[in-house]
This record gives structure tokens, sequence and C-alpha cells, in this order.
């Protein structure tokens, strides 16, 4: 008997889960900035456009450009993600 209950408790956690992930994709309002690349002669306007954005002083954004894939920024709205994205590929940058 212990072998048919476990089972069925398996599989009714499974479907549960199920429709949860699928509402977080329909409602995803949150999105990251991921810098993935930084073309060395790109670097400092890429430096430029990660200080604008993230407000960080030349120290911290010169490590962040250069410690890339990195993440520039999480938690965004979909119009804000979108500009910041938009910046650094005008910059030279890949951004994910």
């Amino acid at each position: 008997f212990g072998v048919d209950a476990s089972a069925s408790a398996g599989g009714g956690m499974l479907m549960a889960a199920a429709p949860a992930a699928a509402e977080e994709v329909e409602e995803k309002t949150e999105f990251d900035v991921m810098l993935l690349e930084v073309p060395k002669d790109k670097k400092i306007a890429i430096l430029k456009v990660v200080r604008g954005i993230t407000g960080l002083g030349l120290k911290e954004a010169k490590e962040l450009v250069e410690s890339a894939p990195k993440l520039v920024q999480a938690g965004l709205a979909k119009d804000a993600a979108e500009t910041a994205k938009k910046q650094i590929e005008d910059a030279g940058g890949k951004v994910e």
C-alpha cells in the first residue's frame, strides 16, 4: 500500500507545480539585463552606458564590464530593460 500512496502523491505534486510555472511565464513583469560580451574597442563606450544605467562609480562599473558575462540590473520593468538593452547594444555590447 505504501508504494501506491507515494506514487499517487508524487503525481499530484507534479500536476500542481505545472500550472504555477505556466502562470509565471504569462505574468512576467520583471526583466534582467545581462551583459554577455564586451568588444575591447568598445569597452569605454559600454562602460559609460553601464555607469549611466546603474549609477555605479567608475571603479565598480569598470569591474562589471570587465567581468562580462555579468548581470547589469535585475527586476526592471519591460520598458526600462528594453531601453537599457538598446543603449548597451548601441554602444557595441551584446546583451540578453
